[in-house]
């Protein structure tokens, strides 16, 4: 995998960083993991980073509510 890819793969898990529930980085930390160790297969990679994209969208969509 080139670093643009790994950068890709990552992106859940910085979006969770700037969530304010520090329960959301370890599944997101998973996710990006899976999609990187998935990266050969490419529909269970986009599966897994969906998933974790989502969860970080949701963690992050709480914390600016609260602004």
């Amino acid at each position: 995998m080139s670093v643009l890819q790994i950068s890709i793969a990552a992106l859940p898990f910085l979006v969770s960083l700037a969530s304010r529930s520090s329960k959301v980085i370890a599944p997101c930390l998973l996710a990006s993991i899976f999609t990187v160790l998935l990266g050969d297969e490419p529909h269970r990679a986009a599966v897994a980073w969906c998933v974790g994209t989502l969860i970080a969208a949701v963690a992050l969509r709480e914390r600016l509510r609260a602004i």
